[in-house]
């Protein structure tokens, strides 16, 4: 079993510590099931930035890819640290004091700093590994980047050097005095759910769904 993440002052908590875990496998779960992760940095002149973007994981790196004169790419680039944020809604928590109306959630907080790729090998497998993120199935399934767009593209590695995962799970937390109340409690389940493919108006006639796209539905 692998170590856990460090115990710092940046991850260390200061309400709820029991939701709290630093175990790495716990972590990159939620780190791979996430859809989105939202990427903070601050500009040289002091400018805060949080950005929303997609992302691959290997082992301790995170992988993001976008505009060579994109801020992000670059602030990533730049050797300062960055903290990154991945959460999933599971539910709202209905209480029956409005003091305790929470939320069912599963949240990670990682810190690291990174580095543009450079060997072309390594930028393609990157590429490969964000397309796939979105869609598996999907590289193999659609046009290869060709030389210009590869060039137009920057490719930036975020080492994973500290992280937390925080987790709220069950029913409301009402105090004693207020179990026998007449007001209703429990928890609203959320999901995030794939609909029916809508095809692109400009597909040839008879071009069906493909297999690996129909599997997420």
């Amino acid at each position: 079993m692998s170590c856990p993440f460090a115990k710092t002052d940046r991850t260390q908590p200061n309400r709820s510590p029991k939701r709290v875990s630093f175990e790495r496998e716990p972590v990159f779960a939620v780190i791979d099931e996430a859809p989105i992760c939202h990427v903070g940095f601050t500009l040289p002149n002091g400018q805060p930035f949080v950005i929303p973007t997609i992302h691959a994981r290997v082992d301790h790196l995170l992988y993001f890819h976008g505009s060579t004169q994109s801020r992000l790419l670059m602030a990533i680039a730049s050797g300062n640290p960055i903290c990154c944020t991945f959460t999933f809604l599971d539910g709202i928590v209905a209480a029956r004091s409005a003091m305790h109306h929470s939320m069912n959630y599963r949240s990670v907080v990682a810190f690291g700093t990174g580095y543009l790729l450079e060997d072309e090998a390594e930028r393609q497998e990157a590429f490969r590994l964000t397309v796939e993120k979105l869609i598996p199935g999907r590289w193999e399934n659609c046009r290869q980047p060709n030389e210009a767009e590869a060039k137009a593209t920057a490719i930036a590695a975020l080492r994973i050097e500290e992280a937390t995962l925080k987790v709220r799970s069950g029913p409301p937390s009402d105090i004693a005095s207020d179990m026998d109340s007449a007001h209703w409690a429990g928890v609203l389940p959320m999901q995030t759910v794939y609909g029916a493919p809508i095809p692109d108006p400009q597909l040839p006639n008879g071009l069906s769904v493909p297999p690996h796209i129909q599997a997420l539905v």
